[in-house]
């Protein structure tokens, strides 16, 4: 069946680029003579009917701001299957032929539902996490570990200033790719990461040693699915005496402007999304890999782990001496 109208919506946690992503399937469906609509609230608004026919005005200087215009919410109507039934009956209800979701690994789950149910869908990797499997990197990603190391670069002046150390806690529940990276790219002397286990006792033995060697600070990149930056820096301060401040970055990763590259990658994404749906696939996610834009099944995203890059923290390691 051909596709005459798509409809776009943005779900879970906000990240930069969504914006980008959304401006990019709209101006991309229209360009090839679609209706597009945009949902509002993410899946909530799904099944709320929050739905709204897009033209091109309606996503016009978007491109480089932060967060989603179409909104998001956690909706937990959209994990039963009622639910989920309703969301469908919405979308044919209103003649719509295919959906794209733009979120993380929540926001798949429920587009892979919706496929299974018989809506055509295609999903976008929009979290700054980096945490979806079969892309190299997700919407977001680039611009959180700028903010990141932009924040770490302004700490380590004054922690040098006063010959201090410093936790920062970032972002990263289950994946610690922000604070691997973050971490690498500004010369962290530990990087505490979900994925590998660790010894905060050789962590605190480091840092004594660091110091008594004549470096003036120390930082340890913490991913808040380790543990809370103040609980880690009072057992680390038991073991050597160590005056130690503790930052925490929180939401304000997921603020701001996006990066170039984030730009350049929703928007390249977006448009891909909407050509492999005229195409016509379905039930896939939409992914960059080695420099290659891919689509893998969606039922397959969801249930396979993205890989630690054990490389990069071995490479970090190496170089934090």
């Amino acid at each position: 069946m051909t596709i005459q109208s798509i409809a776009v919506l943005t779900s879970g946690g906000d990240s930069q680029g969504m914006n980008a992503a959304v401006r990019a399937v709209v101006r991309s469906g229209l360009y090839h003579g679609l209706k597009v609509y945009g949902v509002q609230k993410g899946y909530y608004g799904l099944i709320h009917e929050e739905i709204q026919e897009m033209d091109l005005r309606s996503v016009g200087d978007i491109l480089q701001r932060g967060g989603t215009i179409l909104g998001t919410a956690r909706c937990k109507e959209m994990m039963t299957p009622e639910g989920q039934q309703l969301a469908a009956d919405n979308l044919r209800k209103r003649g719509i032929d295919a959906l794209v979701v733009i979120g993380g690994d929540g926001s798949y789950q429920g587009a892979n539902k919706l496929s299974k149910l018989g809506i055509r869908t295609m999903g976008l990797p929009g979290t700054i996490d980096n945490d979806i499997s079969f892309t190299d990197y997700t919407i977001g990603f680039d611009t959180a570990v700028t903010v990141a190391v932009d924040a770490i670069n302004k700490l380590r002046d004054t922690m040098s200033s006063h010959e201090r150390a410093s936790v920062v806690e970032v972002m990263g529940r289950h994946c610690g790719d922000i604070a691997l990276l973050a971490g690498l790219a500004s010369g962290a002397e530990s990087i505490l990461v979900p994925e590998v286990p660790f010894d905060l006792k050789e962590v605190a033995d480091r840092m004594r040693d660091s110091f008594k060697s004549g470096k003036r600070h120390s930082i340890i990149i913490l991913a808040e699915g380790v543990g809370h930056g103040e609980d880690i820096a009072q057992q680390i301060t038991e073991y050597n005496g160590q005056d130690i401040r503790v930052t925490v970055l929180g939401h304000v990763q997921r603020g701001g402007a996006p990066t170039p590259s984030d730009r350049v990658l929703a928007s390249r994404l977006g448009d891909f999304a909407v050509r492999k749906l005229l195409e016509g696939e379905s039930g896939k996610a939409c992914g960059i890999i080695n420099g290659q834009l891919v689509t893998t099944d969606i039922d397959l995203v969801v249930n396979t782990k993205k890989p630690f890059k054990m490389d990069l923290y071995e490479l970090a390691l190496r170089l934090s001496q």
